[in-house]
């Protein structure tokens, strides 16, 4: 049995050096917390990660799990040192799970030699409804390992547990909440109102893997709505593949700024790709309407995206029959298909150019490598997309080929109740007015806040700019700022774990 003087001592060098602390705190499900814990800080504290991986070394050996042949797989990223120090040490080997597929190469979601039917052990830091654990046994399981065991460092004892049991999970953890706050309590080191706080909490926020609550044995829906979520949470509800792409992306290099690339010459748009990529999230395109348009143009733009870490949408706004959209999304001089991540469709046609889109997605190609943006509505004056055809696109996005709509492109907060869906918004300047062919343009933060985007589309806004790249970054940074304000999340704060 692991050394119960070790534990105490262990609880207690985590309080000491940071690694959890006691506040009010804005966590990744979207609600706050009197307690947080962010196990990142422990790999400055050498000392502490060797006395960690040691314990959880043990733990294991403990637990007597079955672990001739075993993989170990750290949940990314916090885990991912531990579970290297643990592999070293249990000579075990070890497998790497990215959030996000390569996009070139060898596009491997599972980094390290394995065959299908080997068993893996998941390592995990803190778990509170147990989402990340799930995810990392998807990514797992749909490359044919077998998962049934997950360590933890620490379970907030907030549905965990039985959320990844319902999934064949067992979740073994080294430390509880409860345990933790005792060790600290017995230690002089909080007082017992903490303590009380702290169990008020968890006896009313049990979470459940699809988001909702258990207050008193009662089912709660969390109604928290799509705007006020952080895009983390969100990551876990989206059904289209390429949307949790989306959303990671954003959420990582801290940016919603999509730009209009909209030229006519290859050499200028992948100039400027190259100087506001480091602040985009995605660059749009209007293939059609650039005069030297070349397969070495799509290459270059390509990797371009791949070293500044973005995605490629075209605004093509497909708007025919099924049959017909499948060739112009496959073929001709463009073959859209083959490079741009995303796309925008109109819903006119109804759900057939949804499925002559998807038909085009064939054995080289899956479906999480592609994605479609609905449009519902336009930011030109006078458009004709009026509330009832509004109504049957969200229709469309929520209810036919939901693994293949990525979002909608709209001006209207309340449109997109969805928070695994996300809305992006055209028509954005720092300045607000109506260009003179009827375009409008609103704020960074009336986008955000009041229109509610997620992604905003910024064209002329950046292109007529003297230095591209410096206004691109100041969009990005009023986006992102305005966005912490629509969750309720101080600039300079975290997003809970």
């Amino acid at each position: 049995m692991v050394c119960a003087s070790k534990m105490k001592n262990l609880a207690t060098k985590l309080f000491e050096v940071n690694a959890f602390k006691f506040g009010d705190f804005k966590m990744k499900v979207g609600i706050n917390s009197p307690v947080y814990f962010d196990l990142r800080v422990i790999v400055s504290h050498p000392d502490v990660m060797d006395m960690l991986s040691d314990m959880l070394h043990e733990f294991i050996s403990e637990k007597k799990l079955n672990t001739s042949g075993v993989h170990l797989c750290g949940v990314p990223y916090t885990a991912l040192p531990l579970a290297t120090l643990i592999s070293i040490k249990a000579n075990k080997p070890m497998l790497i799970r990215r959030k996000e597929a390569k996009k070139y190469g060898t596009k491997k979601l599972i980094e390290g030699k394995f065959n299908a039917g080997d068993v893996c052990l998941i390592i995990e830091d803190v778990v509170t409804s147990g989402s990340s654990i799930l995810e990392t046994v998807d990514d797992l399981r749909s490359e044919g390992l077998i998962v049934t065991d997950a360590i933890v460092v620490v379970d907030r004892e907030q549905g965990g547990a039985q959320n990844t049991e319902e999934r064949g999970v067992r979740m073994h953890s080294l430390f509880t909440l409860s345990y933790l706050l005792q060790t600290l309590l017995e230690a002089k080191m909080i007082e017992e109102s903490t303590v009380k706080a702290v169990a008020k909490y968890i006896d009313a926020c049990q979470i459940r893997s699809d988001g909702s609550f258990i207050k008193n044995g009662t089912t709660v829906v969390n109604d928290l709505s799509r705007t006020r979520m952080s895009f983390e949470a969100r990551t876990d509800l989206a059904k289209c593949p390429l949307a949790k792409d989306l959303l990671k992306l954003m959420a990582t290099k801290r940016t919603m700024l999509c730009l209009a690339a909209d030229l006519t010459n290859a050499e200028e748009i992948l100039n400027l790709a190259d100087a506001v990529g480091p602040y985009i999230c995605l660059l749009k395109t209007h293939c059609d309407i650039i005069a030297d348009f070349s397969e070495q143009f799509v290459r270059s733009l390509q990797s371009l995206a791949r070293q500044h870490n973005f995605l490629l949408m075209e605004d093509r706004k497909f708007a025919d029959i099924g049959n017909t959209v499948a060739q112009q999304y496959s073929g001709g001089l463009y073959r859209i298909a083959d490079w741009a991540d995303l796309v925008t469709v109109h819903a006119l046609p109804g759900q057939g150019v949804l499925k002559g889109l998807k038909s085009v997605i064939g054995v080289d190609r899956t479906v999480a490598s592609r994605g479609v943006f609905l449009l519902a509505e336009m930011s030109t004056e006078g458009a004709l997309t009026d509330e009832k055809y509004s109504t049957a696109t969200m229709k469309m996005a929520t209810e036919m080929d939901t693994d293949f709509v990525a979002g909608v492109v709209c001006q209207s907060k309340d449109l997109v109740a969805s928070p695994g869906l996300l809305q992006l918004t055209p028509g954005v300047k720092l300045q607000e007015g109506v260009d003179g062919l009827g375009q409008l343009y609103d704020s960074p933060e009336r986008v955000v806040k009041e229109r509610g985007a997620d992604v905003c589309v910024v064209g002329r806004g950046i292109l007529s700019s003297k230095t591209p790249s410096e206004t691109a970054r100041i969009y990005r940074d009023r986006l992102w700022e305005a966005y912490l304000e629509r969750i309720g999340v101080e600039k300079n704060g975290g997003d809970g774990n």
